[in-house]
């Protein structure tokens, strides 16, 4: 192959900027060689550097979990028939009290350091008091950590792709279903019911078949002006320790963004991750919990990248677009305070 067409070749498959994990170092005197993988694959991508880079590369290290939220709505985990027992030195099955999940977010932060981009879905649970329309004791939830994002629009554009993308496949494979809750559950959600169920006189037909003309085109954006928003930099004292501080006095809020959808409020939520270990172990020291998560702050004194993640809950993402009042018909075995029949 002629040498300008190899070159051409490797410029093409490889960016000019890369982003992964240094896993060797084999330093010489001029230069470095440095094998990087970003998690995508078991083969390394060499690199050579200038020798001057040489400086010491860091390792991460998978760690159990605790309350993710910090909010104190866990449901604690012990054996049935239980005795807590004031002469036995570990009382607890796991010699520390245990909790059913609130969230995945800190599992998957650990792996984000090894794959970059990572998700879960899977049941959660919340010892919230609730019986509104809207929370649920035992729901599941879309979890997503990413790697070398600096900016809350990374994590807004993933948001607003997650949800397209699941919609789009929901009613290309599920028509049938959708179209049963859009008829005798929600109905006028399609724009054709729409502009059929206006008071405005069109000049051109609104029957099925028809295509749109520039007065229907206007009047559905006029008329879905209830549409999702991003709210984002919440402040820092809302949110919890693992939020990362915008350091914006004297406003001081935190890289924070939700998910507002009409009809249900907070859809997802989100935020970039603190990876500063000065001010992680500050906020950590002023809400006492520096001993609790020692294993979380080692992820930081190690070495860590900038990152960020979001959760969705599925049961009202399934109440946004079926649009249904209440969360506690989009779940087979609704359980919630007070109520926990099967």
């Amino acid at each position: 192959m002629p040498k300008h067409l190899t070159e051409c070749y490797v410029r093409h498959m490889f960016p000019s900027n890369i982003e992964g994990w240094v896993r060797s170092v084999r330093p010489q005197k001029d230069n470095l060689f440095l094998h990087v993988n970003d998690g995508s694959s078991l083969q390394p991508l060499q690199v050579v550097a200038s020798s001057h880079l040489n400086t010491r590369c860091y390792s991460l290290h998978l760690i159990t979990s605790n309350d993710c939220e910090g909010a104190g709505e866990l449901f604690q985990v012990e054996p049935a028939g239980h005795k807590n027992d004031s002469d036995d030195p570990n009382p607890h099955f796991f010699s520390v009290p245990a909790y059913l999940t609130v969230s995945g977010q800190l599992h998957l932060e650990v792996m984000a350091g090894a794959f970059s981009a990572v998700y879960t879905f899977g049941p959660t649970f919340r010892a919230e008091n609730s019986q509104s329309r809207r929370h649920l004791a035992e729901f599941y939830m879309v979890e997503a950590e990413i790697a070398f994002t600096e900016s809350l629009d990374d994590l807004m554009k993933v948001m607003e792709d997650l949800f397209k993308a699941a919609t789009e496949h929901v009613l290309s494979s599920c028509a049938e279903d959708v179209e049963l809750f859009h008829k005798y559950i929600a109905p006028g959600h399609r724009a054709i019911d729409i502009l059929k169920s206006s008071s405005q006189n069109f000049t051109f037909s609104t029957e099925w078949g028809c295509d749109l003309q520039t007065e229907h085109e206007k009047f559905l954006v006029k008329h879905c002006g209830n549409v999702p928003v991003f709210v984002i930099n919440y402040p820092y004292e809302l949110k919890p320790f693992y939020a990362r501080d915008n350091q914006d006095q004297p406003n001081h809020t935190a890289a924070a963004v939700d998910l507002l959808v009409p009809g249900v409020g907070e859809l997802c939520g989100g935020s970039l991750r603190e990876e500063r270990l000065e001010l992680l172990s500050q906020r950590l020291a002023q809400a006492g919990l520096e001993d609790t998560y020692a294993w979380y702050l080692q992820l930081r004194e190690f070495g860590s990248v900038p990152h960020g993640g979001f959760g969705m809950g599925f049961e009202r993402y399934l109440q946004c677009i079926l649009g249904l009042h209440n969360i506690k018909d989009v779940i087979p075995f609704a359980r919630f305070s007070h109520s926990c029949l099967l």
